[in-house]
């Protein structure tokens, strides 16, 4: 049997620091068994009492929830889409690409959270949304319509006779909605790709949504036909990552013009909570319009918890350890007490953050030295997160590295699952994205945005100097399926390198450019066919793996919520750290960019002029009329292939954050990170390295199940 000491030793920490950062709440279900219920009860219950306001009167209302940093502002807004899901629809919006995108960004990100299926529902948000509609409450009728596209529209016109933008057009859209054949493509218009020809005659309308206004009227749409329907919620957070003015100042006013525009067209329905940290507030709120001020409706501040809660935060982290002893532990918070939270936040009270930040200092002394010597060592623990620095001791930074490694493994894990094609996102998103991680690995921090100035594309487009490279780079990315606006880019391209913009340019693009019959593919001809200066990369979708990864971690560092080894890091210290770990030199893209080293895998640049014929013969042997073929989601993945190293990688970052672990909770967290990966091949991974002094084996004699890995400092 167990005892609840040797439970600790082989049990990774569960106040391990990467759980305390939540993001998209769509993305990362939070589990209600470690939820305090009475933390932030007062915001909650508030939030709850405005919900039943706009379901009564449908009248538009803005909330500014603030905090500080690390006071569970993005968790909040997970716990209240978890208890008002059935009573509203949901949508998480995070940091925006470029000020004048804010509205296409909003929609995008709105329909993208719709398309989720909410807890114990069969059916997406969009789904349930669209037959809520009052046009749907007839169901002898909708039987008798659901056949007939025409009908389906003259009715939804009769309904709603009066301000609909573009009518017939969106409501083929919500018929297309209807069809399984059609869904994902009706999916795709609604949040504004710029689909090809032949998919618009599919869905039977004449154009996309390619500008702010069109995407402005959408969002009203929404808003006038949902009056008989759940609430919207609009969730805007991590707002410290969004565009700067030239002051160096956050662009927040775009954000509150946007929501001033809103209630300025009545649109209905929605609640609209802006999620800012308490500090970032202070230093922008005198540069938000007075006029866009008033419309904030209600101002919810988060307050600290008091020790009763931290007692419970504990509790709840540590029951699952505790059930795994064979006999129950003196108190639910053992290893620890009381007397600790007491004489650590000697006020009565703190922020959730800094006690799981306790926990987790305090559970690793008790790991590691045995629960005696936490009374020795607690008095001169810093319970609020430390900012790292060039002064740390080897084994400090040893640990800090293999923490970001292990974040980086597990965030791009969730992004191979949720992203299985390129254009998941936006164009300017995919740049933005790139822009970051160039600011990392760049040796000089010259990049310049929008290359395509004066271009409806300029959004796609960034330059910066190159020190490998002779002038000036530039980079457009476009994923535009229809080949009418690709042309437009290539124009933009063409007039860039007649004003000498930059000296090389890079076009970024996995979908077809068509073929010589093409206007645009004949100016892409000139351009980059056989160029010396010039290139076509073909991304990959494990790049664009990478850049999500990446981004999500700049999102943290920006807002304060990355915290590793209970130091919290800013942005500035991120993009030091991911340089040191080498991480980025694997991503195919940028080895294509000649940004990175080299590596032994394959070039995407090498496979470009291939795949650019392939796809001219596709759509040559289609159509003789130059159209594009439908373009289907590009790449899902490699094949699973073990990758040793990258499990090693793994195995040994997690024994050195943790210092000591349980063989078969290694085994555990390495297979179910590795799914593929068999229980005895993991088995033998580890005994290798052990064998090999990268880790050590405690008692290789004893019973496989009582078997402790150390790590082994350097």
């Amino acid at each position: 049997m167990t005892s609840i000491d040797e439970v600790i030793q082989q049990e990774a920490n569960p106040f391990d620091s990467v759980s305390f950062r939540p993001g998209n709440f769509w993305e990362e279900e939070q589990d209600p068994n470690e939820t305090v219920d009475s933390i932030h009860a007062e915001a909650i219950a508030s939030i709850s009492d405005i919900l039943e306001q706009i379901k009564s009167d449908r009248r538009t209302r803005t909330i500014l929830l603030s905090g500080d940093s690390g006071s569970g502002k993005s968790y909040l807004l997970g716990r209240l889409k978890y208890l008002f899901n059935p009573q509203a629809f949901f949508a998480y919006i995070g940091p925006w690409p470029d000020s004048s995108y804010i509205w296409r960004h909003t929609l995008r990100n709105t329909v993208d959270s719709l398309m989720y299926t909410p807890h114990n529902q069969q059916e997406s948000q969009l789904m349930l949304w669209l037959r809520s509609l009052s046009a749907f409450h007839d169901t002898g009728w909708v039987k008798k319509i659901m056949g007939e596209r025409k009908l389906f529209i003259q009715n939804f016109k009769s309904t709603y006779p009066v301000g609909i933008y573009n009518a017939n057009q969106f409501f083929g859209i919500l018929y297309s909605l209807t069809s399984d054949r059609l869904y994902n493509d009706a999916c795709d218009w609604l949040k504004g790709d710029d689909l090809d020809e032949e998919t618009l005659k599919q869905l039977q309308v004449r154009s996309t949504i390619d500008n702010e206004s069109a995407a402005q009227n959408i969002l009203s749409n929404l808003g006038k036909i949902s009056t008989r329907t759940q609430p919207i919620v609009l969730c805007f957070d991590n707002l410290d990552n969004i565009p700067k003015l030239p002051d160096g100042s956050l662009d927040l006013q775009a954000l509150f013009s946007l929501n001033s525009m809103i209630h300025n067209e009545k649109l209905k329905n929605f609640l609209i909570i802006i999620s800012v940290i308490k500090d970032t507030w202070r230093q922008n709120q005198h540069r938000i319009q007075p006029a866009d001020l008033a419309r904030i409706d209600q101002h919810i501040e988060l307050q600290p918890i008091h020790l009763d809660q931290a007692e419970s935060l504990w509790r709840f982290r540590l029951a699952n350890l505790h059930a795994k002893a064979n006999k129950r532990p003196k108190t639910p918070i053992y290893p620890f007490q009381r007397k600790h939270l007491e004489e650590k936040f000697p006020g009565g009270q703190t922020l959730p953050r800094n006690v799981l930040v306790l926990g987790r200092k305090l559970f690793q002394i008790a790991k590691t030295e045995g629960v005696d010597a936490i009374e020795n060592h607690y008095q001169q623990i810093q319970p609020e997160p430390e900012p790292s620095g060039k002064d740390k001791d080897s084994d400090s930074q040893s640990n800090l590295v293999a923490a970001l490694q292990l974040y980086w493994q597990e965030e791009y894990r969730k992004n191979q699952e949720k992203i299985t094609y390129i254009r998941h996102f936006s164009a300017p998103e995919l740049i933005q994205m790139l822009r970051e991680v160039l600011l990392a690995v760049l040796p000089v921090k010259s990049i310049q945005e929008k290359l395509l100035e004066g271009s409806k594309y300029a959004s796609n487009s960034i330059s910066y100097d190159s020190l490998s490279q002779w002038g000036r780079v530039g980079i457009v990315w476009t994923e535009e399926r229809n080949l009418s606006n690709f042309y437009h880019v290539m124009r933009a391209c063409e007039k860039v390198l007649n004003r000498q913009g930059c000296q090389s340019l890079y076009l970024l693009r996995n979908e077809t450019v068509g073929n010589p019959r093409n206007k645009g593919n004949q100016i892409y001809r000139r351009i980059f066919k056989d160029s010396t200066f010039h290139h076509h990369l073909v991304p990959t979708l494990e790049s664009v793996h990478y850049l999500a990864t990446y981004h999500n971690l700049m999102n943290a560092a920006a807002s304060r919520e990355l915290l590793l080894e209970d130091k919290t890091l800013n942005v500035e210290e991120l993009q030091s750290i991911i340089v040191e770990t080498d991480i980025l030199e694997n991503c195919p893209l940028l080895q294509d960019l000649q940004v990175v080293r080299q590596s032994h895998q394959p070039s995407t640049t090498a496979t470009a002029s291939q795949k650019n014929e392939k796809q001219e013969s596709q759509v040559a042997a289609k159509n003789g009329n130059g159209s594009s073929p439908p373009s289907q989601p590009t790449g899902h993945g490699k094949p699973d292939v073990i990758d040793t190293e990258q499990i090693e990688t793994f195995i040994l970052n997690l024994v050195t954050t943790n210092q000591m672990l349980g063989f078969p909770t290694l085994i555990a967290n390495t297979t179910e990170q590795f799914p593929h990966l068999k229980t005895w091949q993991a088995k033998k991974i580890v005994r290798r390295l052990c064998k090999d002094n990268h880790l050590q084996l405690l008692d290789p004699n004893a019973a496989e199940e009582e078997q402790l890995v150390c790590w082994i400092p350097k």
